[in-house]
């Protein structure tokens, strides 16, 4: 018989193995997903036949990814309330988000578009050249902006500030991806993207001096 205080360690351990296990069947149908989408295209493949590789049925697949793009777009989804939480962490909000961009420049950091990963130019190449995704994309962002805006304060200013924000770094990492898959290199587009992240936030900061 279980001794009391072990069924309760089991109560407390159970769901986090469980959520562990529910992460790990979301990344391994995305993950078999991207790749199916990048051998033959997001239109020539169908969810039936991403539940048949992940070996799984297809309702399953549906309870996971309600929607055949959110089987690429789970791969950002952990960044939909990065800005909220960064925006946080001080000293203000536009000097914390700049750190935390500038930061990951520096560690060629996916989200930034300063990275030249064969498979990381295949994602975008595949993310921005699918119309679907690109327009399913803009969800994303807009939950970005709402969960930001929140924690700038609410109503309209912060609204828009948080805009703002989400479209400078959107736009900022778009450059930089856009130079690197034309041919340049990491080291060659890096001090344009410094530079101009730097550019960007220092118009930011004088539109909304409250945040900076």
């Amino acid at each position: 018989m279980t001794h009391p205080a072990l069924r309760s360690l089991d109560a407390m351990t159970e769901p986090g193995l469980r959520e562990r296990k529910k992460q790990r069947m979301y990344q391994d149908v995305s993950e078999t997903a991207i790749r199916l989408f990048l051998e033959k295209g997001f239109d020539a493949v169908s969810v039936a036949e991403v539940a048949a590789a992940a070996g799984i049925s297809k309702p399953t697949l549906f309870r996971y990814f309600p929607a055949k793009e959110d089987l690429v777009l789970h791969r950002i989804a952990d960044h939909e309330g990065e800005a909220a939480r960064v925006a946080t962490e001080g000293p203000t909000p536009l000097a914390a988000l700049r750190r935390h961009f500038l930061d990951g420049l520096e560690r060629g950091d996916p989200v930034t578009g300063l990275n030249d990963h064969p498979a990381v130019l295949a994602f975008h190449a595949l993310l921005y050249g699918t119309p679907a995704l690109v327009a399913r994309a803009y969800a994303h962002l807009e939950r970005s902006e709402a969960a930001l805006a929140e924690v700038l304060g609410g109503g309209l200013e912060a609204r828009l500030a948080a805009g703002q924000i989400v479209a400078v770094q959107r736009i900022l990492a778009m450059e930089n991806w856009r130079r690197i898959a034309e041919g340049e290199r990491v080291e060659d587009v890096r001090a344009h993207a410094v530079a101009a992240a730097e550019r960007a936030f220092g118009v930011l900061a004088a539109a909304f001096p409250h945040l900076a």
